[in-house]
């Protein structure tokens, strides 16, 4: 899964109201993609005799193509348009499987002294605002990872693998996020529904009570540097409205750190969730009425040079209306990275994971290290 983080709003003089304004020029066109790969060696436990699985693991994630067009108008507006195309599905967590070609995200944008707005699928304000632990990894890290070298027998992870927002994900919606003034940024998004990537949904209205709709989300974050050392924080809350009778409505509130100082960084995150099923990032039912998934992480890196090394932990715990365990992990990431050039990097990837379905007290354990080549261009 990508991790981004919103930069700093250019205050242009401009407004939205104007007048027919051509861009001076075309809008440029970039083309850039990445590609993660890796080779594991894996030792992962059955909790059923009976049951194997394999010794080795090539992983190939993060397959993206990305596409943006972007100019400056007459009146001063900058206008864009960003499209992610993905090669197979490397957002499911348990299987990392998939040969189709599809968009993930597409959506437009206009910035200026205003602020900046985006229209279309693409994450919320509270995802793209988050602060967490570091990726030190070329393409992995514990907070949402594209590597995660464990399978129980249910076929997936019994808690939560992020501490970032995602009930509404790539969802169509719209986005404002105000200029940053003194180092700080508020952002808000709303989604209809979460029923609605990418596709061609022109024609016609979606039905309501089809999926969890009115999707609301608010986060405000600081971007800077106080006595020598850099800054990020943020915080941030979603709510929607639950598509089922009888369920309850899903919240997500969560809040982040990051410091840096003379090549180390420290971050960390936190993220509470409720009424969402034990094992998703976002499913609700009936049977989620009072679940509560409180997520945390804390990770240390030290960059140098072309060397990255460091060191992240996430765990993960879900309980029912009834304060009892319903699912949980936990993942303990040691590794680094060395850039051998521009958009070329190879790494070391050692994970410790342990995931334990709750009520059925079955635990599974998995210890695998590996080597990635990350390409980005």
């Amino acid at each position: 899964m990508k991790k981004t983080l919103l930069g700093t709003t250019a205050l242009v003089s401009a407004g939205l109201v104007a007048g027919p304004a051509l861009a001076s020029d075309p809008l440029t066109v970039t083309v850039g993609g990445s590609l993660v790969t890796g080779f594991y060696f894996v030792d992962n436990d059955s909790p059923v005799a009976g049951v194997d699985y394999d010794d080795t693991k090539v992983a190939l994630v993060a397959r993206n193509i990305d596409i943006v067009a972007e100019g400056t108008l007459d009146n001063g507006l900058v206008a864009g348009a960003a499209l992610k195309l993905q090669i197979g599905d490397d957002e499911n967590n348990a299987l990392n499987t998939g040969d189709d070609a599809t968009f993930s995200e597409a959506y437009a944008y206009l910035e200026g002294g205003f602020g900046r707005m985006e229209l279309g699928a693409t994450d919320g304000a509270a995802f793209k605002m988050h602060y967490s632990s570091p990726w030190f990894v070329p393409g992995n890290g514990v907070d949402s990872p594209n590597i995660y070298n464990i399978q129980n027998l249910a076929g997936s992870i019994s808690s939560r693998t992020a501490t970032y927002s995602l009930l509404a994900e790539d969802d169509n919606k719209i986005s404002y996020f105000t200029p940053r003034l003194a180092g700080f940024q508020l952002g808000a998004s709303f989604t209809p529904d979460t029923a609605n990537d990418p596709v061609a949904n022109g024609f016609g209205v979606t039905r309501t009570n089809s999926s969890t709709e009115d999707v609301f989300e608010i986060a405000a974050n600081y971007a800077g540097e106080l006595g020598g050392v850099s800054v990020g924080a943020d915080v941030f809350y979603v709510t929607g409205e639950a598509a089922l009778a009888g369920a309850d409505d899903p919240e997500e509130v969560g809040a982040g750190l990051s410091l840096g100082f003379a090549g180390f960084t420290l971050g960390g995150a936190y993220t509470s969730v409720e009424n969402v099923v034990a094992g998703t990032q976002s499913t609700v039912t009936v049977a989620s009425r009072g679940n509560e998934t409180d997520t945390w992480t804390v990770g240390l890196a030290y960059g140098t040079g072309p060397w990255t090394v460091g060191v992240a932990y996430l765990e993960s715990e879900a309980e029912n209306n009834l304060g009892a365990d319903i699912g949980s992990n936990s993942f303990l990431q040691v590794g680094g990275g060395y850039s051998l050039g521009a958009g070329v990097d190879l790494g070391l990837d050692v994970q410790f994971i342990e995931d334990q379905a709750g009520a059925a007290a079955r635990e599974v354990e998995s210890t695998s290290a590996g080597i990635v080549l990350a390409i980005s261009f």
